[in-house]
């Protein structure tokens, strides 16, 4: 059995479908839009069966993109939850039959609050089309199961649509990046936008000595503070150098090393140093990729440390 030529059928099938939609699509969609932008309250998205899980997935897009929206299951609003349905709310019903029992044994009481109703399904001429304000039509020419029974087109393309409706809410909205980062600070993009220096760098137990510290004293508490470095103040307490282990196996190859020298001998005199607590913690990631380094010291305008920032907080918060 030749299971990619199965599958390239499939694909092919719900594309044929996707793109008849665009070709002929009509100013209802444009009337959906001005429905749900003139919602002072939420979209609640209801559907049944294969229908209810797509609308859940469409509730969790719009919800995401800037559309105050959740789903509804039928059956629960028959049994109290239809309360959740302000009278500044607006509903999209999915139904691809137009005919599911429990979705229509609730839109009489929908109507009976004037509640706008976008409803989704084969034929305008079904229970759900008639009840409906808008009529998006769904109607599709083939199932891409074999059987032309499994709903598999037909929910490819109701999810399609409301992707579609997600996007130009979208637009007319102007839902900027960083619009989208506040409805996800957990995810990739809200990191990169909300996450600053100041939530992830280090301020305690930070591995400090003075200039005139002896190297063998320097690499205790190099050891101890478990950064792999040391910071260096001089006599007035601001940042006088750093001592990396790379700086430390680098001057073990000298000919004049000796444990008894200043710490300062071999230290970087002129660290990568941060002043400014509120720069996001992506944009220190992109110094500490420029340059390879480990370490970042945070300051004050006027050298005294503040903290420190690892590059293993930034790798353990998702920073990338």
């Amino acid at each position: 059995m030749d299971f990619i030529k199965i599958a390239k059928e499939v694909l092919e099938i719900e594309a044929k479908e996707l793109l008849k939609y665009a070709n002929n699509l009509g100013s209802e969609i444009e009337s959906a839009i001005d429905i749900i932008m003139k919602i002072k309250g939420k979209l609640i998205v209801t559907g049944v069966g294969k229908s209810g899980l797509v609308g859940a997935k469409i509730a969790a897009t719009l919800a995401s993109t800037g559309t105050s929206s959740f789903f509804l299951h039928p059956t629960e609003a028959m049994h109290g939850d239809l309360g959740m349905i302000g009278h500044d709310d607006g509903v999209l019903a999915i139904s691809y039959s137009g005919e599911s029992e429990e979705l229509i044994k609730i839109l009489p009481h929908i109507k009976r609050f004037n509640i706008p109703l976008i409803g989704m399904a084969k034929d305008k001429n079904s229970s759900l089309g008639k009840y409906s304000d808008v009529f998006l039509s769904i109607k599709i020419d083939k199932e891409a199961c074999p059987l032309d029974t499994a709903p598999t087109s037909s929910t490819t393309l109701t999810l399609g649509v409301g992707d579609a409706l997600a996007v130009c809410l979208m637009k007319k909205r102007k839902f900027k990046k960083s619009d989208f980062a506040s409805f996800h600070p957990g995810g990739s993009l809200g990191k990169q936008l909300f996450i600053k220096v100041s939530d992830l760098m280090r301020v305690n137990n930070i591995p400090i000595v003075s200039e005139d510290t002896k190297l063998k004293d320097a690499i205790v508490i190099m050891s101890e503070g478990r950064l792999g470095n040391v910071l260096i103040t001089n006599k007035d307490k601001k940042l006088a150098g750093l001592l990396s282990d790379g700086d430390l196996r680098r001057a073990l190859l000298k000919n004049d090393f000796s444990l008894e020298d200043r710490v300062l001998k071999y230290a970087c005199l002129n660290p990568k140093v941060l002043n400014n607590q509120n720069l996001l913690a992506s944009d220190a990631l992109k110094i500490v990729e420029q340059y390879k380094i480990q370490l970042l010291v945070v300051t004050d305008k006027k050298g005294y440390i503040d903290g420190v920032l690892h590059i293993h907080a930034l790798v353990e918060a998702g920073i990338k």
